[in-house]
């Protein structure tokens, strides 16, 4: 007999989430519950997919260098590999970034369909929605790297420190970002300053609260995840991590 869905088993709906998430065929009448190993799958460009921090670290800077310079090569868009990505994903980075129309992760680190988990919010801000997502591809696609990408100019960096420094209450949920970018705003800075800090330190701030996670800290400490800050500046086109 069949379980009904509030039956099932933690471990039978963790299966079903990781089979309806990744794509994976049904056969037989059956779900095929034996994944392939996302680290030695090859890319759709017959390259081995990025299975290290370091290696994935490598690949996202060799992209934002293709961007910056105008080398772009728009990869893995093809109609086959289209095709290929019904079947399946084997992302090798997360990318945790604001939802600032002028910083798409796959434009500026030169990437393809099926190469990123992007995971976009305001300010980069975390709840439970954003924490799944990462959690899901850290966990479920076994990514070894996130990355935590803010960026130059960002909007709801100025909103959240506006709205500290009038007292403004600013419209509908537009204040819940505020709120929680509030922690990192940098007091030791003045004017544009003070902006272009708290971008920083939301970067900082986030990365932090993700290294702590209880689900993500024991990947950190054995080397088989690595998550790091970024900024993207609007100016030069430039990815470079923020200490």
């Amino acid at each position: 007999m069949s379980q009904s869905p509030s039956a099932a088993t933690p471990s039978s709906r963790r299966t079903l989430l990781r089979t309806a998430l990744t794509g994976a065929a049904l056969t037989a009448g059956s779900w095929a519950w034996d994944l392939p190993s996302a680290s030695a799958t090859p890319r759709p460009n017959g390259k081995p997919r990025p299975a290290t921090p370091a290696a994935a670290l490598r690949e996202l800077n060799a992209g934002n260098l293709r961007w910056r310079t105008r080398h772009e090569r728009h990869p893995h868009e093809s109609l086959a590999v289209r095709r290929e990505m019904v079947s399946g994903q084997h992302p090798f980075a997360v990318v945790l970034g604001c939802i600032d129309s002028r910083v798409a992760p796959e434009l500026v680190f030169d990437q393809g369909l099926g190469d990123l988990l992007t995971v976009r919010s305001a300010g980069e801000v975390l709840d439970e929605a954003v924490l799944g997502s990462v959690a899901y591809g850290v966990l479920e696609l076994d990514i070894p790297l996130v990355v935590v990408l803010g960026h130059q100019s960002c909007g709801a960096v100025s909103a959240a420190v506006h709205a500290e420094q009038t007292g403004e209450r600013l419209p509908a949920h537009i204040q819940y970002i505020a709120d929680r970018i509030k922690p990192a705003i940098d007091h030791a800075q003045e004017g544009a300053a003070r902006i272009d800090a708290t971008v920083s330190a939301q970067v900082r701030r986030v990365r932090s609260q993700l290294a702590s996670e209880p689900d993500l800290a024991p990947r950190i400490g054995a080397g088989r995840l690595a998550i790091v800050g970024a900024r993207y500046e609007l100016t030069s086109q430039l990815v470079h991590q923020v200490d």
